[in-house]
């Protein structure tokens, strides 16, 4: 029967969506016996042949917590049902983990000599580069091995821990491997922050000040009224700070664009310059401190621009100077910091979108970047330095 139709121009096509749904804990001391939280969760998908268990460990985590890997051995073996690997890989914490391909090649070794497969979880404990690292060789191994995150930082409990991305390092761009695969849950422990350094502590309030500067000008209100509390690490208030920022960048995640396929990815607002400046001082600035660097700096460009009052802008300043955070860093005047503009509009996969603030709360995005105006900011950061940064 003719139909008009040829052979070549035959189509099928396919439609079909994946829900995903996981929860995140707030909880103390997790892996002691008297905690259920993680037990009751494990307990709960064990099934009756049992579930097997790989624990990857972040080395410089553990240096703070003598015996966390008996520990952690002994609260597994106590879960009916439960099958923990007979090894824990410990490899080291910082972006060195998502530099080296050897450590990722470390982690689906042990997938494959133990066992592990798509029935089975692996469970990381460390800092935003460790889950990064883990939750990219969960990924990828199999095809999807469930992962649990239990972040130990202030920085990946509000904010790369709760969230979707997983990612190594590649060709000297950040994150230029990944996936997004969202995490079985997270466990977000509260008595690990307890032994940050000073400038660890710090370093992750600096994206609370970022999501509520794109997102909730009551947050950021709350930030400057609990900013003295913060810097004497006062745990209550951390601990709201933590909350609140998770909530917001899970609220964000279920917006409409979890997987980043459209051109505006607002909560990396700052991060352009950021992560470029991470590579210019080969990485011995933490993420937390490029990223103050970062928004300051695209703060003065939207003043400069004439998109933010300059009421505003001092509040902001204000906030950051309070929170002892320095806004400027010779890398900021090295000729291929502007090369981070690219490198962003190539990680977005097409035209280049940049959010700068309208006001403390709400952004805009715009699509092209003046350079001169770009350097004028850099100026009045240096000019305006709040000094060197803190030692640990």
């Amino acid at each position: 029967m003719a139909t008009g139709i040829t052979v070549s121009e035959r189509i099928l096509q396919q439609e079909f969506t994946v829900r995903y749904r996981y929860p995140v804990f707030f909880t103390q001391h997790i892996f002691d016996p008297a905690n259920a939280c993680l037990r009751r969760f494990l307990e709960g998908d064990a099934g009756a042949a049992g579930r097997k268990v790989l624990c990857v460990l972040d080395g410089g985590m553990l240096a703070h917590h003598p015996g966390l890997e008996e520990t952690i051995a002994a609260y597994l073996e106590n879960i009916p049902g439960i099958r923990p690997a007979p090894v824990m890989p410990v490899l080291p914490g910082g972006e060195q983990v998502k530099n080296d391909p050897a450590f990722y090649e470390a982690v689906v070794t042990a997938v494959e000599k133990h066992g592990i497969d798509r029935h089975s979880w692996l469970l990381a404990v460390g800092g935003g580069s460790l889950l990064d690292m883990a939750g990219y060789a969960a990924a990828v191994a199999h095809r999807g091995i469930r992962h649990i995150r239990i972040p130990t930082t202030v920085l990946s409990q509000n904010d790369s821990g709760v969230g979707v991305k997983n990612g190594i390092n590649c060709f000297g761009k950040k994150n230029f491997l990944g996936t997004f695969a969202p995490p079985a849950a997270v466990f977000n422990d509260g008595a690990f922050l307890s032994t940050l350094s000073m400038r660890d502590w710090r370093s992750g309030i600096a994206e609370a000040v970022k999501v509520a500067l794109i997102r909730d000008p009551d947050f950021f209100s709350w930030l400057e009224a609990h900013a003295d509390a913060l810097v004497q690490r006062d745990e209550t208030a951390m601990a709201g700070l933590v909350y609140r920022c998770a909530q917001l960048h899970l609220e964000h995640i279920a917006g409409g664009d979890p997987f980043e396929k459209g051109a505006s990815r607002p909560l990396d607002y700052g991060h352009w310059s950021a992560h470029k400046l991470e590579q210019l001082t080969a990485f011995s600035l933490r993420h937390g401190e490029a990223v103050a660097i970062g928004m300051m700096l695209d703060v003065v460009y939207a003043r400069l621009s004439g998109m933010l009052a300059s009421a505003d802008e001092q509040r902001i300043f204000d906030l950051m100077r309070r929170l002892g955070f320095s806004w400027y860093h010779p890398a900021l005047e090295d000729p291929a910091l502007l090369q981070g503009l690219e490198e962003f509009r190539e990680h977005l996969g097409g035209m280049l979108t940049i959010l700068l603030l309208r006001g403390i709360g709400r952004g805009e995005d715009v699509h092209t970047m003046d350079t001169a105006r770009i350097k004028e900011a850099i100026q009045l950061l240096r000019t305006g330095d709040n000094g060197h940064f803190a030692a640990d």
